[in-house]
């Protein structure tokens, strides 16, 4: 894919991608890509949702075109939030964009939603298999603490759903097989573990895999380990792949406590929906992006009209 342009974020410089034209008549959808993706990972649902909405995806920092910081700390989830801060204004200045986000491009989502910085900028967040890291932790406390049985079983079959965050934070070992090895062995991941035949090979796989590691290493353990209170105030939707080699279905159990408007679906797949599945992940974003847009336009019609009765009466 050709980028339609570069959006500067500090001393990074993101790829960005767009489907369609921008129009005042059209919402517009970002989509987020994970680990070890770019956005050409959302090309297929991509084009669907083209043919309703302005659609823009972008190469995360370290993957695809976009730079890639050799630093850990340049990984942080607040630079990975100035970045979307950084390509919604680009592309949406006037207007909220509704958000779609897989796997890591999730999870730095829920950090997106959760805090200030993006506050009146986004309408609503269809996520698919990344949660907080921080809801993860509270999640994590919660079972070691109730004394469960049930629930301490839940938490030892993520933690052997998680084996590959292990083996990310040791030095040399995952880097090293990302930079002679990735783009052979990725395809036939897909394949084996997910079913998904003739993935189209990333040319910046074997970078796109050796630099993200870098996302779990300045992330996981401080969020984990020291959890802070993340509430989202836009409406979520929650898509759950039932057949996710990486999450336990049980890690969504609380997420209510921190979506107060959350909605969630179940679907027959593995993690890589945006692959397997592309048509079935459009129709459902497009589902929740028309309700919340057709919510927004009785509330402002509703608003509109007290306001002109109430002006009325003066």
């Amino acid at each position: 894919m050709t980028p339609s342009q570069f959006v500067q974020s500090a001393d990074v410089k993101l790829a960005v991608y767009t489907w369609g034209k921008p129009s005042k008549n059209k919402p517009t959808v970002v989509l987020v890509h994970g680990y070890p993706d770019a956005a050409n990972v959302w090309k297929a649902s991509a084009e669907l949702l083209a043919k309703r909405y302005f659609v823009v995806a972008y190469d995360v920092r370290g993957a695809g075109l976009s730079t890639r910081p050799t630093q850990k700390s340049a990984y942080d989830l607040k630079f990975l939030v100035d970045d979307l801060a950084a390509v919604v204004d680009a592309v949406s200045p006037k207007k909220a964009v509704h958000l779609l986000a897989h796997d890591w491009g999730s999870i730095q989502s829920w950090e997106a939603v959760t805090t200030p910085t993006l506050q009146g900028r986004l309408a609503s967040y269809t996520t698919i298999s990344g949660p907080s890291l921080d809801h993860a932790g509270h999640w994590i406390r919660q079972r070691l603490s109730s004394g469960s049985p049930k629930q301490l079983a839940q938490l030892a079959r993520q933690a052997a759903h998680s084996w590959y965050i292990y083996m990310f934070h040791l030095p040399v070992v995952a880097p090293a097989i990302w930079q002679f090895a990735g783009d052979k062995f990725w395809p036939t991941v897909l394949n084996k573990a997910e079913g998904i035949k003739d993935a189209e090979v990333n040319p910046t796989q074997n970078e796109d895999g050796r630099m993200g590691v870098n996302l779990y290493r300045a992330n996981i353990l401080n969020r984990v380990l020291w959890p802070q209170q993340r509430h989202a105030t836009i409406p979520v939707q929650l898509i759950v792949p039932t057949g996710d080699h990486f999450m336990v279905q049980e890690i969504w159990d609380d997420l209510s406590q921190w979506a107060s408007k959350l909605w969630r679906r179940e679907v027959d797949s593995g993690h890589w929906i945006p692959l397997s599945h592309p048509q079935l992940v459009a129709d459902y974003a497009a589902e929740f992006i028309d309700f919340i847009e057709l919510c927004e336009g009785i509330l402002f019609w509703y608003v509109f009209n007290r306001i002109g009765i109430a002006s009325k009466k003066r």
